[in-house]
């Protein structure tokens, strides 16, 4: 498969996560988790959302002709994985009384790449202006 058919997929995924998600922690959740750990839950869908926009708007943009293009969209894949996905395990760990420990520093890591693939994305914009 090819970078542009995952920016696509990856993208419309993490859509239709995202909102099955923020139902599930809005309705389900609500009287489950403290207020604090309801509210890491939906930084992770509204992180899960704003990245599935942007890998949309990416394969419908990128020409996907240079490899940057591809390390952007991964980046943008890869990191929300880690960093929302490891958020909703950390959450739900903690309300049944179990906090994974090897994922604490998996949700930095996935901002650190989420943060990569921004910069990147900057770049290949100001790249094209030089």
């Amino acid at each position: 498969m090819g970078t542009l058919f995952m920016a696509q997929f990856m993208g419309a995924l993490y859509g239709l996560l995202s909102v099955i998600f923020g139902a599930f922690g809005a309705h389900a959740l609500k009287k489950k988790l403290t207020p604090e750990l309801l509210q890491s839950f939906e930084i992770g869908v509204k992180y899960q959302m704003y990245h599935a926009i942007v890998l949309l708007v990416l394969g419908f943009n990128l020409s996907f002709d240079q490899p940057l293009d591809s390390w952007i969209v991964n980046c943008f894949i890869f990191g929300t994985l880690l960093f929302s996905f490891s958020i909703y395990a950390l959450c739900l760990g903690a309300a049944k009384g179990n906090k994974p420990k090897f994922l604490g520093p998996v949700t930095p890591l996935g901002g650190l790449i989420l943060t990569a693939g921004w910069a990147l994305l900057l770049y290949s914009f100001v790249s094209n202006l030089v």
